[in-house]
């Protein structure tokens, strides 16, 4: 059974959506992601989380975008990005289809930071808009708040972009997409002033693509990461947005 719309038929998203309470939607990114790792990391882990969600909380997936917000990033070849009022626009649209369609619980899994600030005003205006119900989560900011506990992480900043947290949970979702031959360790350089924010492009902070190691990611250490944020995803979904 699938739990993507597009791979319905319309007869069988009728009866679907009869016993179906929540959309879940989808965000990422098509840029650079070291490497090893392909560009389209972020939406595919978004897709792959979404539909393993769904299948938890008998949700519905969204169509979505394939690339983001990821000016910063624009300096490396192959990162394609869109501007935020774009953005907003099309997952604006989005929403009020599915409310249309009679959906009010939505769930945003969103796999990329540039996408951030415009999913939080969409999915706000749409709740005052429509007085719908949701919950988003900015998905590798959200592994340290549920992992970082375990003890299942061995560099110093194992969440840094295209690193050690992110390329695992990469290898036990899409292994065949990874070359770790190619995985390196790049260090961060050092930041005279932090909590600043600088006009730097990325490509003057690493040469590589990714910051941290990623050489010591493992398919094992993303198997928990995946399975411990979908049971805290399920948990939200189920005790707050569908009672």
């Amino acid at each position: 059974m699938t739990y993507y719309v597009n791979e319905m038929s319309w007869t069988e998203f009728d009866e679907r959506r009869k016993s179906a309470k929540t959309v879940i939607i989808p965000s990422g990114a098509c840029e650079v992601y070291g490497p090893h790792n392909p560009m389209g990391a972020d939406i595919l882990v978004a897709k792959k989380m979404s539909e393993l969600l769904a299948e938890k909380v008998n949700g519905i997936v969204a169509p979505c975008l394939e690339i983001g917000q990821s000016k910063t990033l624009t300096s490396f070849p192959g990162t394609i990005c869109i501007g935020s009022d774009l953005l907003k626009g099309v997952y604006a649209q989005i929403i009020s289809e599915f409310v249309r369609l009679g959906f009010t619980r939505f769930f945003v899994i969103n796999n990329h930071l540039g996408n951030t600030p415009p999913l939080t005003e969409v999915l706000w205006d749409a709740q005052q808009k429509y007085g719908i119900k949701y919950g988003q989560v900015g998905f590798w900011q959200y592994l340290p708040v549920i992992t970082d506990q375990l003890g299942i992480w061995d560099t110093p900043k194992p969440h840094a972009h295209a690193s050690e947290a992110q390329t695992s949970v990469l290898l036990y979702l899409y292994p065949e997409l990874v070359h770790m031959e190619k995985a390196v360790n790049t260090p961060f350089k050092p930041d005279n002033y932090p909590g600043i924010i600088k006009d730097i492009p990325y490509c003057k902070q690493t040469d590589s693509g990714l910051l941290g190691d990623a050489t010591k990611a493992t398919a094992e250490k993303g198997k928990i990461a995946v399975e411990t944020a979908l049971e805290a995803m399920a948990k939200y979904i189920q005790e707050q947005l569908e009672k």
